[in-house]
């Protein structure tokens, strides 16, 4: 790593290239998750089946995100370190991708078209958000974290809008269209990133990296419980927004009046302020800290879930997801770069992995939670179980020592 005794200046026409990225990856799952259960539940299925098979993705990525973000750690290629994985996952999410509303009036062949979308999904996002901690040193990494996550934010906002203007005109086309764009974003990524030289980075090329479940003991064991305290504050606020995310189109279907297509394009006005504060939250973060910044995020999303358990016109909901997604950049931009801080520079790819087995784990237990709360209640009922894991992240958020200098995990001798 670059000294820091002079601050580098930051490359905001890089950042933005290295964005495309995130923008590729947030293309997909807006249609994935928002489509895919109303075709699910056009089969029969109920709130708890479908919220199981929206989970299948989380549970590969439980595994196989750590691995590959650790294994790309000490991946060195011509191409790079990273690239190999895009290279393999993206067009093989792309295939699958399109082939799921082909066979969505069987339920074999859609559960296995999800299945291999979501491994190729899990190949390549690890490595590719792992861009952050390789090529941006700490203090510009919640900058162009707000930069990457804008590009995010606009590939999820290009889905949900024209996803759901799409599907109107014929399901297929928003699978169809949705993976081009991603591999065209990638493509972007593979030409004009350039990932540091193996002499430009530390590496632990020499010695054998621990794995997913060392990592997990290590964080476990230290008697600095910075590390524990963040995945599980990261796990609690993502159940409770994948869990809206899941049976939102449902909800909207259900108590709103309104078709599917159009309870997607709902959720645009809460990407669209995700867009607009991507980077002032990135700023706000770098003036005032992270962990204040995310409380104030969690604080934000708390009083808009209780909110929205009463509200039932269309227009008003709007507003409240737009309000919403506000808050959401304060948590959703700064949550990576704290967990790098805690984590260290030498393991960027490992504790990526970390990072999303934590989101991950809350992605299974979410819908799966969420989907049974439903089935024995009702539909509105998703907001009150949201609002409750926000609450337990503001809570341990609270409890979290924000880090000074960056805490690094030890590796074996």
């Amino acid at each position: 790593m670059a000294s820091s005794a002079k601050p580098q200046k930051m490359n905001w026409g890089y950042t933005f290239v290295v964005g495309f990225g995130f923008f590729g990856i947030s293309i997909i799952w807006p249609i994935f998750n928002s489509l895919i259960p109303p075709m699910l539940e056009d089969l029969g299925r109920s709130a708890s089946v479908i919220g199981f098979i929206l989970t299948w993705d989380n549970i590969l990525n439980m595994f196989l995100q750590p691995w590959v973000g650790e294994r790309s750690d000490r991946t060195w290629t011509r191409f790079g370190r990273r690239k190999p994985w895009i290279m393999l996952g993206a067009p093989l999410a792309a295939v699958f991708f399109i082939l799921i509303p082909f066979v969505r009036e069987n339920f074999v062949l859609i559960a296995l078209a999800i299945l291999g979308t979501n491994i190729g999904m899990a190949l390549f996002r690890s490595p590719t958000v792992a861009f952050l901690g390789d090529l941006f040193p700490s203090e510009q990494r919640s900058k162009a974290n707000g930069v990457i996550n804008l590009m995010g934010g606009l590939g999820g906002a290009v889905a949900l809008l024209g996803g759901g203007a799409l599907y109107k005109m014929g399901a297929p086309l928003p699978f169809i269209v949705g993976a081009g764009v991603m591999l065209i974003a990638m493509i972007i990524v593979l030409l004009f990133v350039r990932e540091p030289k193996p002499d430009e980075v530390e590496q632990a090329d020499e010695q054998k990296s621990p794995g997913l479940i060392e990592n997990l003991k290590e964080v476990w064991g230290e008697s600095d419980r910075r590390g524990l305290t963040i995945l599980l504050a990261i796990f609690f606020w993502f159940v409770g927004w994948n869990a809206m995310e899941a049976f939102f189109t449902i909800y909207a279907r259900n108590v709103l009046g309104v078709d599917p297509g159009t309870g997607a394009q709902m959720l645009t006005a809460f990407a669209a302020m995700l867009i607009l504060f991507a980077i002032p939250s990135g700023f706000i973060a770098t003036w005032f800290g992270r962990k204040r910044t995310i409380l104030v995020g969690l604080g934000g999303m708390l009083a808009g879930l209780f909110a929205g358990f009463f509200i039932r016109n269309v227009t008003m909901m709007l507003a409240l997801l737009a309000v919403m997604g506000a808050f959401w950049a304060l948590v959703n931009i700064n949550s990576l770069p704290i967990v790098y801080d805690v984590g260290g520079e030498k393991r960027i790819g490992a504790y990526t992995g970390l990072y999303y087995f934590a989101s991950s784990l809350a992605a299974i237990s979410g819908p799966i939670l969420a989907g049974v709360m439903i089935d024995m209640t009702n539909h509105a009922m998703i907001w009150i179980f949201s609002a409750v894991f926000m609450l337990l992240a503001f809570f341990t958020m609270l409890k979290l020592h924000e880090p000074t200098q960056p805490h690094p995990i030890n590796t074996p001798s």
